[in-house]
C-alpha cells in the first residue's frame, strides 16, 4: 500500500465538506496550502523573504505607491529580458498576488521578472535612481505579506535552473540552483540526478525565503538544515554590486545569509549546495483517538527524542473545524520500512492507546516529497498554483501563524496545556481550522553550534507552529490572533522564548531576540556593511544598528 492508498488525502480534503477548515489550517501549519495529508509532514518551508516599506503594515493596508512617468518604466521595461507588470497591464492583477489572499489589496508600484543577475542590478539601479523601494520576491509565502508593498517588486522566479555536477576530486556533488527554484521543482530536478538537498515541504515556496531563513525539513535530522548546505551564494547588494560569498570570499555576507532571514541584504541570484546521494527512504502515519492527545504528545517527544538521526516525525494536534480534535503523528525514516515498523510499534506500545489508522511503507524520494506537499496524486507540473502556472492546481490560502521551540521534554503538565490550548480553540471557535504541530528537531541540526550560521535555535529538541485559517477574513484574522495570543500565554512555561525567522510572526514583540538570539549583533553589523542606508527595510528587518540599552 502506498500513501497515496490512504483513506483521504490532501485533495479529497480540499473537497472535503467540513474537513476544508481543518485542511486549510493543518496546510497553513506547514507553510502551505491546501490540506493535511496521510503522509508526514513538516511545518516548514515558509519564507520570511521579501521586504515592503514601513507604510505597508501585517495587516495588509497600503501607503502611497511611488508613480512615475511612462518613459522611466519604458526604460527600465526595454531592458530587461523578463516582463514588466505596471498596473495598467492586464497581468498585474494577478503578477502582485502573494500566497495569502489577505494581503491582495497590496498595490506595487511595478513587478519585474528578472532572468539574470544583470536584470536584478538594472532594477537596483532604477529603484535608486528614482527613489522606488526594491522589493525581493521568490514564492511569496510570508506570513506577513513582507514580499509585497509600494515598491517595486523584484521577482526571481525567471532564474530556475538546476544543474547538478561533480567537481574532480570532490567526494560530493554540487547543485547550482537559480534563486527563484519553488521547491517542487527543485526536488524534482535533483531526484533526476539521484541526489537530494535538505529542504521544506511547502511545493510553491521558494528557494531562496526558505534557505536565506534556515530551512527545516522532513530530512533535517539525518542532513541538516537547507542553510546548512550552502557553500556559496551569489548575491546582488544595495549598492548594486554582484558578489560570491563563501567561506572565504564575504565570509562575513555568506554566514549571514545562512540563516539570517531573507530580504535582509540583497537579493540573492543563485545558491550553490552540497548534495547527499538520495538514500532509501519509508513513511509512516498514525491517527489517534482524541482521548488519547495527552499520552501521545508526551509519548511522542519522549520517542522522537530516543529516536536515531534517520528519524523524523511531527505530532499534529488539529482542529478539524468541527469540534473534533483530530490527533496525528507521522514521519520519515532514512532507511528500511522495516526498520521503520519496529520504531513505530515502540511509539504504540508506549502510547498504550491503539491507532484508528496506521500506515507504514517503502517511498521514493521525488514521490515521497510530493506526499509531503500534499500532492500525493498529482504529478509535478499540477504541484504548483494556479497563479503559477497554467497546469498548477494548488490554491491560494489564508491564515494567521506564531511559532516556537521546546528545548525540553514537557512534563505531563506541559504536554496538558498544549492539548488544552487546542481544545481552547475547539470550544471558542468552532468554526475555524487550525491548531499546533510540533516538528522533531536535533540530530544534524543541532550538531552545528548556534554560531557557525546565522540560524541560532541549535539547541531545540522540537520546533512549534500555531496557526488559524482565515481565508481572506480580516475578521478571522482577528479571531484566530485572539487565540494566538492565548496560546503563548498559556504554554510560555514550556517554550523558551525563541521564534523561527521563516514563520515571521508580525505581532512578535521583541522579535529581533527571538529569531536571533546571540547572533543578532553580528547580524546587525552585516547588515550596516553591506546595506548602511537600510535599503531593504520592512517591519522586522534587520537594523544597521542595535538599538540603545541592547
Amino acid at each position: 500500500m502506498s500513501v497515496g492508498d490512504a483513506r483521504y488525502g490532501r485533495r479529497d480534503l480540499l473537497r472535503g465538506g467540513g474537513l476544508v477548515l481543518a485542511g486549510a489550517a493543518s496546510a497553513a501549519l506547514a507553510g502551505c496550502s491546501g490540506a493535511s495529508t496521510k503522509g508526514a509532514r513538516s511545518s516548514s518551508g515558509t519564507s520570511s523573504s521579501g521586504t515592503s516599506s514601513s507604510g505597508t503594515s501585517s495587516s495588509g493596508t497600503t501607503s502611497t505607491t511611488a508613480v512615475l512617468d511612462t518613459a522611466a518604466w519604458a526604460t527600465l521595461a526595454s531592458s530587461l529580458s523578463g516582463r514588466l507588470v505596471l498596473p495598467s497591464s492586464p497581468s498585474y492583477a494577478t503578477a502582485r498576488l502573494l500566497y495569502d489572499p489577505r494581503f491582495d489589496n497590496l498595490a506595487p508600484a511595478a513587478v519585474a521578472y528578472c532572468a539574470t543577475p544583470a536584470e536584478v542590478q538594472r532594477c537596483m539601479g532604477f529603484a535608486r535612481s528614482h527613489g522606488v523601494r526594491p522589493i525581493p520576491r521568490c514564492g511569496g509565502h510570508s506570513f506577513a505579506g513582507y514580499s509585497s508593498g509600494p515598491g517595486l517588486i523584484i521577482d526571481v522566479t525567471p532564474m530556475n535552473t538546476v544543474t547538478v555536477a561533480r567537481a574532480a576530486g570532490a567526494e560530493q556533488s554540487q547543485a547550482v540552483v537559480g534563486a527563484g527554484t519553488l521547491l517542487v521543482d527543485l526536488y524534482n530536478q535533483l531526484s533526476q540526478s539521484g541526489v537530494l538537498v535538505a529542504g521544506g515541504s511547502c511545493p510553491t515556496v521558494g528557494i531562496s525565503g526558505l534557505a536565506l531563513g534556515g530551512g527545516v525539513g522532513v530530512v533535517g535530522r539525518k542532513y541538516g538544515l537547507t542553510c546548512d548546505a550552502i557553500e556559496s551564494v551569489q548575491i546582488v547588494t544595495a549598492d548594486g554590486r554582484i558578489l560570491s560569498c563563501d567561506a572565504s570570499t564575504n565570509a562575513d555576507l555568506y554566514w549571514a545569509c545562512r540563516g539570517g532571514g531573507g530580504g535582509n541584504f540583497g537579493i540573492v541570484t543563485s545558491f550553490t549546495f552540497r548534495t547527499s546521494p538520495i538514500p532509501p527512504l519509508a513513511l509512516f502515519t498514525l491517527d489517534w483517538p482524541s482521548s488519547a492527545a495527552a499520552d501521545v504528545l508526551g509519548t511522542w517527544f519522549a520517542w522522537q527524542h530516543a529516536g536515531p538521526d534517520e528519524l523524523w516525525s511531527n505530532c499534529q494536534l488539529l482542529s478539524g473545524g468541527n469540534g473534533a480534535l483530530e490527533v496525528r503523528t507521522a514521519g520519515m525514516f532514512v532507511g528500511s520500512t522495516t526498520a521503520l515498523g519496529s520504531l513505530v510499534d515502540t511509539l504504540v506500545a508506549a502510547v498504550g492507546a491503539q491507532p484508528s489508522y496506521r500506515f507504514v511503507g517503502p517511498e521514493q524520494y521525488l514521490h515521497a516529497m510530493l506526499v509531503e506537499a500534499g500532492c500525493e496524486s498529482l504529478d509535478v507540473a499540477q504541484c504548483h498554483l494556479t497563479t503559477h502556472l497554467p497546469a498548477g492546481t494548488l490554491d491560494r490560502a489564508g491564515s494567521v501563524a506564531s511559532s516556537g521551540y521546546v528545548s525540553a521534554l514537557p512534563s505531563s503538565t506541559g504536554t496538558a496545556a498544549f492539548v488544552g490550548t487546542v481544545n481552547d480553540l475547539i470550544q471558542t471557535l468552532p468554526h475555524l481550522g487550525g491548531g499546533v504541530v510540533f516538528d522533531a528537531l536535533g540530530g544534524a541540526i543541532n550538531a552545528v553550534k548556534p554560531t557557525d550560521t546565522a540560524f541560532v535555535h541549535r539547541n531545540a529538541i522540537a520546533g512549534i507552529q500555531a496557526s488559524v485559517a482565515t481565508g481572506a477574513s480580516a475578521s478571522l484574522a482577528q479571531q484566530g490572533r485572539s487565540w494566538l495570543s492565548h496560546f503563548a500565554t498559556s504554554v510560555a512555561t514550556y517554550v523558551d522564548g525563541q521564534a523561527y525567522q521563516n514563520y515571521i510572526d508580525p505581532t512578535l514583540v521583541d522579535w529581533q531576540q527571538a529569531y536571533y538570539g546571540s547572533n543578532l549583533g553580528r547580524l546587525v553589523s552585516v547588515k550596516a556593511a553591506y546595506d548602511p542606508d537600510d535599503v531593504f527595510h520592512f517591519a522586522q528587518s534587520i537594523p544597521t544598528r542595535l538599538a540603545t540599552g541592547r
